[in-house]
């Protein structure tokens, strides 16, 4: 899956707000080109929570593992919490340390190397090994965001 297939499908999932940080608007220089998926129905970012999804285009401080300065690489992550954390990887979210995994592996869903013990899933320049599951984390993450939405917060 290309960025903007994977943008093109999360719009589809209905009531999602797509920042996409660029210079000039001032977002921090770091997250220049990276993607940011809110469930924001009334197009407002929401004040009290993170995002339900992200896609990275380069390495951050201390994120380093992915490897993602590498030409036409990026990081889907996911939001997915306990039970399909659990599902995925066999181990609950607070055990995701134990996991032995090579986080720089393009088309492979593992645990987030800095987040996977809050339940986050990535996977780098996802592929068609992991299309289905990418599109089923996906809509699970936008309905869990969608379940916890509170206008006005």
């Amino acid at each position: 899956m290309s960025i903007d297939e994977i943008i093109e499908f999360v719009i589809e999932l209905g009531g999602v707000l797509v920042l996409r940080p660029v210079p000039g608007d001032g977002s921090p220089e770091i997250s220049w080109g990276d993607t940011f998926f809110y469930y924001a129905p009334d197009g407002q970012v929401p004040t009290r929570t993170q995002p339900f999804a992200t896609i990275v285009t380069k390495d951050y401080p201390g994120d380093e593992e992915s490897q993602l300065n590498r030409p036409d690489t990026f990081r889907l992550n996911v939001f997915a919490g306990k039970d399909a954390f659990t599902a995925r990887t066999g181990v609950r979210p607070r055990e995701a340390g134990t996991l032995e995994t090579d986080p720089s592996v393009p088309d492979r869903i593992f645990a987030h190397p800095v987040y996977g013990t809050l339940g986050w899933l990535s996977v780098v320049t996802p592929g068609r090994g992991t299309d289905a599951d990418v599109r089923e984390l996906l809509s699970q993450a936008h309905a869990l965001a969608r379940a916890r939405y509170r206008p006005g917060r």
